[in-house]
């Protein structure tokens, strides 16, 4: 049996369908134009010092925005088809991440901007509180598929299941890869931004296809629920 669907619960999910690859065209645009700066080698979030720092500090908000009402509406299905709420709130944690990641700027860590003194840790409040947040995009996401590839596998969708757990471990192990770059290790440090960007790739591509899922075939409950809206 399926509930009823309120209105805005479509309009919530294609936030989420809509925030990955406005987030990956960003900084595929920016890193491309960008003086001075390697995608390769250098952060994302280097992209918001600067003049132009603005659009990608918007980047971050704007997305974080979207993210967080794609995780009201995965709330929405989860709650009455017996998902845990970790699974939501780990997405909901995911959006806070990138909203505070925008509004505090990282340093000029890891040789960007080239003209300033070589970082490779944050030295100022902004900047720690950016790493701060930025973790929780990078543990919240992980964690939402963890969660939700066991609802996945209980429901019986076991390729669901399966590429949930995949996407998580591909998000770790290529976000790990990317900070022992960014602090320099010989072989990684001229890769460490393609490995992040790789690990946020991963990311964006799971939360869009998991939207499109949601939307084209609502979530179960049971029966006796049934008169419940999401």
């Amino acid at each position: 049996m399926y509930p009823r669907i309120r209105s805005t619960t479509p309009v919530l999910l294609a936030c989420g369908i809509v925030a990955g690859p406005l987030f990956v065209l960003a900084f595929l645009i920016e890193g491309a134009t960008r003086t001075g700066y390697n995608p390769l080698r250098y952060p994302i979030s280097s992209l918001a010092i600067g003049d132009f720092g603005w659009m990608q500090t918007a980047t971050f908000i704007v997305t974080g925005v979207l993210l967080l009402a794609f995780a009201v509406g995965l709330r929405r299905i989860l709650r009455y088809s017996g998902g845990s709420v970790w699974g939501y709130r780990s997405v909901g944690v995911a959006a806070v991440g990138l909203i505070g990641a925008g509004f505090f700027t990282t340093d000029p860590v890891y040789g960007y901007p080239p003209d300033a003194p070589f970082l490779l840790a944050q030295q100022s409040i902004h900047g720690h509180l950016h790493d701060f947040f930025s973790i929780l995009l990078f543990a919240g996401i992980p964690a939402a598929c963890f969660v939700l590839a066991r609802w996945f596998a209980v429901a019986g969708e076991r390729r669901w299941a399966a590429y949930s757990v995949c996407t998580a471990i591909a998000m770790l192990v290529t976000f790990a890869l990317a900070g022992a770059g960014f602090k320099q290790s010989p072989g990684l440090k001229e890769i460490s931004g393609a490995m992040q960007r790789v690990s946020l790739i991963v990311c964006w591509m799971w939360i869009t296809v998991l939207a499109l899922h949601f939307l084209r075939t609502p979530a179960p409950i049971p029966s006796n629920q049934q008169e419940h809206e999401y």
